[in-house]
């Protein structure tokens, strides 16, 4: 491990996981730990960089993996210049689905769209799958799998990664199947639930997955506004990465036309759940203008939390998904902030889900603002 990413890694409880009792926690990934946009891109960055000369430009894919890793494998698309599609968990209108399985998660089954991968497939050379972190590799393993059944031709196989915690078997297994690796941070698999028995003071959990009889809206509490931002890219659906980049460009400018430069202070950008890479994108630019900005995202993950001060996480906020007002969704650790930027592609009818997320985020914060880009 390099001594840039010496402090990279935490380590958090799963709850209620057989299959895997905890979750490596990358601190500089913006997914459930605030972090500076311009330290996360540095970092895919650095990752894209390790991927020059593998594949050639031009034909060459980038699949990203939902949920965690959708601002990896867009910003590896970006730099790389390749076509770019993540996997999701979400229903697509009008579209049939290659599944495949994430065998130690949450939720395991993963699905890509088959129509686009029909498409740019056999014009593919080289595909990349971008992950947060590989620990066996088989959920890469099952979708190749798949991909090499469904697809008969030559492709080159590569799994880049920012963490890499296979042990020499299954590395072995990977260079048997002709399949590359990349990464930035080599670790090995220790038995990481000793180190975890040490917390024992449970942290504050607030669920508010039911709003409770009476209660007021967080609307009359906090100032809510709301905009509707036009020329979304649905990245769930294959996408270039120019257009991807202007796509989320455009979005920015909306915003900052919108806010009229309202950017000083602390202020805080929130992705939702699979959807990160634009609100990444927007955070940094305003970054860009001087202010002290944090990122991170809602998450389908269970985290336990603990009060103890060297554990990653001590509130959880259990929260409707915006996308289903029936599925669980998470939110850890907000803290306070001058404005809070909630950038979002879940447009659907129904409110409990933003409602809730904005009563989260009001416990300690008093102005947001909430982007639905559609």
């Amino acid at each position: 491990m390099t001594d840039q990413y010496a402090d990279l890694i935490r380590i958090a409880k799963r709850e209620n996981n057989q299959k895997r009792s905890y979750l490596v926690v990358n601190r500089l990934q913006g997914k459930h730990l605030p972090v500076k946009p311009a330290q996360a891109l540095e970092m895919f960055g650095r990752l894209a960089d390790g991927l020059q000369g593998i594949c050639a430009a031009g034909k060459t894919l980038v699949i990203g993996f939902a949920e965690t890793a959708t601002a990896i494998g867009a910003a590896v698309a970006m730099k790389t210049g390749a076509c770019y599609i993540q996997t999701t968990r979400e229903e697509i209108a009008g579209a049939t689905y290659l599944y495949f399985s994430e065998e130690h998660s949450h939720a395991t089954q993963q699905r890509l769209v088959k129509e686009d991968l029909d498409r740019i497939l056999p014009q593919t050379d080289c595909v990349i799958f971008a992950e947060d972190e590989v620990t066996t590799g088989k959920t890469i393993q099952n979708l190749i799998h798949v991909l090499r059944q469904e697809y008969a031709r030559p492709i080159t196989y590569v799994a880049a990664s920012v963490i890499n915690g296979m042990n020499p078997e299954a590395r072995n297994v990977y260079k048997d199947q002709g399949i590359e690796l990349r990464y930035l941070v080599k670790t090995e698999q220790t038995e990481d639930t000793m180190n975890l028995q040490k917390y024992v003071r449970k942290g504050s959990y607030r669920n508010l997955m039911q709003k409770k009889e009476g209660a007021a809206t967080v609307k009359n509490e906090a100032e809510v506004k709301e905009l509707y931002a036009d020329g979304c890219l649905n990245a769930r659906r294959l996408v270039t990465a120019d257009a991807y980049a202007a796509a989320c460009d455009h979005l920015w400018h909306e915003i900052d036309g919108w806010l009229h430069r309202q950017f000083s202070g602390r202020i805080l950008v929130l992705g939702t759940e699979e959807f990160m890479y634009p609100a990444l994108y927007v955070a940094r630019q305003i970054e860009k203008s001087g202010a002290q900005v944090f990122f991170h995202a809602t998450t389908r993950s269970p985290i336990e939390v603990y009060e103890e001060a060297d554990y990653p996480f001590h509130v959880r906020y259990e929260l409707p998904s915006l996308y289903d007002k029936n599925r669980r969704t998470f939110l850890y650790d907000i803290d306070r902030y001058d404005l809070v930027l909630i950038v979002t592609d879940a447009c659907g009818s129904d409110t409990e889900g933003l409602d809730a997320l904005a009563q989260a985020v009001a416990y300690n914060n008093h102005k947001i603002y909430v982007v639905r880009w559609c």
